[in-house]
């Protein structure tokens, strides 16, 4: 048995909750790695996500790229067809100010919310179903294959943003 988000025994949340909330947890927190995207970008400003370090991705490209797969996956838990392609999940438009900066994290995390909400309303069922072609395996793999991919961009912006202040105190 899960015990429910607040810890209450008598509280248990079914298999697509605890998904949701494993997900939310990569943007908000309470997961085990105590590394979160909210938390991460807090005090990063738009200069600081678009510079390049050494050959590695900015921040905000990362976020863009996280985003670009949320949305495609969002897509189809809201009964759309799966449109994305891997060549786009790159292709940030300029960030050349504090509003653009803005914009992209507040689109970050309503496509995010929006996919946990969505996420804990599909009947378990629905995990073990096909995604959108046979070839993509199921919900379940692709829900957590977002999970999986988030968590591992967040450790890139983790680097980034430590490297990027060690650059700031020289």
């Amino acid at each position: 048995m899960i015990a429910g988000a607040a810890g209450n025994p008598s509280s248990f949340m079914n298999l697509s909750e605890q998904i949701a909330q494993h997900f939310r947890a990569v943007y908000m927190g309470g997961n085990w790695t105590s590394s979160n995207l909210k938390d991460q970008l807090d005090g990063v400003d738009w200069q600081q996500a678009t510079t390049r370090v050494h050959s590695l991705n900015t921040i905000a490209l990362l976020m863009y790229h996280m985003g670009y797969y949320v949305s495609a996956v969002l897509n189809v838990l809201q009964g759309r067809p799966l449109d994305a392609s891997d060549k786009y999940s790159f292709d940030l438009p300029p960030i050349q100010s504090p509003g653009d900066w803005e914009q992209l994290k507040e689109k970050t995390f309503a496509d995010a919310e929006q996919f946990a909400l969505l996420v804990e309303q599909l009947p378990e069922t629905k995990l073990w179903e096909d995604f959108s072609d046979k070839k993509y395996g199921n919900y379940y793999r692709n829900i957590c294959g977002i999970i999986e991919h988030n968590h591992y961009h967040l450790g890139q912006i983790v680097l980034i943003k430590k490297i990027l202040g060690q650059s700031a105190q020289t």
